[in-house]
């Protein structure tokens, strides 16, 4: 396409998404189930189209040299695609938020005021590699009662092109409009440049990928963001921890999958501990095919590659793991504050006083006790499925579900009232 071309059709995507909104707005929660359901059917039926275009983009993306982290995200296997299919009957099984009013109560003039959840209205959602965004994105935003505008990247284009039109599919029977969710269908990166122009018509961005393109989107978007820049996690075991619930809980936040937000990046050990636990764990990493790098403290105590200052602050996305053994909590706290990227963070102890401590002034989205740090994800949170996880502070944080994707207007109940 021209730049020409690109501007006109993604104006008629973002018109379309505002008329779409209104609709969507007002659909009945019964109505917005129906279609999730529909959508999770048709997936499950075209399950073989689905990993037969999947399969087209992985042929693709190896021939482009993508990483073993990016292919990770990109492949449909069978339980990604049960997985898609059940975060749908997850989300329509969620109360509807729409409409709830809470704080309703009577003013001294008589009025009463409280507030209404309502949806945010359009959302652009920019990403790459996972084509289960696309779906995970287009069942949230439709519950929430938003229009979206997702663009996947180009290397899953087949993917999420087959997955649109199972979309389609249960917007279609359900009664709703096609145009409450679109998938961009150009792979043109000056439809991204567009996107973030459309302020008349996208309410809100959400980008989901590496942070070169989540730092693009934050520089150029007039729209506002929800976003993250790194998931660069911790586990800290302390020395009051069991060792076995340790060596458990930092292995799976390791190695359960590299190329995740919520994986393990730094291992961070209390000298007290230390020697008990690093030296099995350093076994099982190993055949894990993990590559450990650590501190002088930890190259005492078990063989790794010296760990350098970038190392701690890096997102590696791989089967790579930073160690450093601390002198306590304190230190281990003052590092994740230093290199930490307010993400998802973790203690193993069995001392409920630090345990809280930790809970209370470790600043991340989420802070966890003896649980590994992938857990932080929507699906395992409850809330169906998830949009993105968000390290701001405003106006959503941590996991965003339903609730995130909508905000809230004060309401004001009367018979008659004037001020005076």
């Amino acid at each position: 396409m021209t730049i020409e071309n690109v501007q006109h059709y993604m104006q008629t995507v973002g018109r379309k998404a505002r008329e779409a909104a209104r609709e969507v707005s007002r659909a009945t929660a019964g109505a917005k189930n129906r279609a999730l359901l529909a959508m999770a059917e048709a997936i499950e039926a075209g399950r073989a189209k689905i990993q037969r275009e999947n399969a087209r983009d992985l042929e693709a993306g190896r021939q482009r040299g993508l990483s073993d982290a990016m292919l990770d995200r990109l492949t449909l296997t069978d339980a990604r695609i049960d997985s898609m299919a059940e975060g749908l009957r997850q989300i329509a099984a969620l109360a509807d938020p729409v409409g709830e009013i809470t704080g309703l109560g009577y003013r001294p003039s008589g009025i009463q005021v409280g507030r209404m959840r309502v949806p945010l209205g359009v959302i652009g959602i920019i990403y790459e590699s996972r084509p289960n965004v696309t779906v995970d994105a287009a069942g949230l935003c439709l519950k929430a009662g938003n229009a979206c505008i997702l663009r996947g990247g180009s290397e899953a284009i087949h993917s999420n092109q087959v997955l649109a039109s199972c979309i389609r599919t249960g917007l279609e029977k359900a009664g709703l409009p096609r145009s409450a969710v679109q998938v961009v269908e150009t792979t043109d990166r000056a439809a991204v440049g567009e996107l973030l122009k459309m302020d008349s018509y996208v309410d809100v961005i959400v980008p989901r990928g590496g942070k070169g393109l989540i730092e693009r989107i934050t520089a150029e978007s007039r729209i506002p963001v929800i976003k993250h820049l790194d998931g660069i996690c911790h586990v800290y075991i302390d020395d009051r921890a069991d060792p076995d619930k340790a060596i458990a809980i930092a292995f799976n936040a390791k190695t359960q999958r590299f190329g995740v937000c919520n994986a393990m990046e730094t291992l961070l050990v209390h000298e007290g501990i230390a020697a008990e636990v690093l030296p099995p764990l350093a076994e099982k990493y190993r055949e894990a095919g993990v590559e450990l790098r650590g501190c002088e403290r930890t190259r005492a105590i078990v063989s790794c590659e010296p760990a350098s200052e970038a190392d701690w602050a890096t997102e590696y996305l791989a089967p790579i793991l930073a160690i450093r053994v601390v002198p306590g909590l304190d230190e281990a706290m003052d590092h994740i504050d230093r290199y930490g990227s307010a993400h998802t963070d973790a203690i193993v102890t069995e001392d409920y006083t630090r345990a809280r401590r930790f809970l209370r002034e470790v600043d991340s989205s989420s802070v966890m006790v003896n649980a590994s740090t992938r857990f932080a994800d929507g699906f395992e949170y409850g809330l169906g499925a998830e949009i993105g996880i968000s390290t701001d502070k405003l106006h959503a944080r941590g996991p965003v579900g339903l609730e995130g994707l909508t905000t809230q207007k004060f309401v004001v109940l009367g018979d008659g009232q004037i001020r005076v």
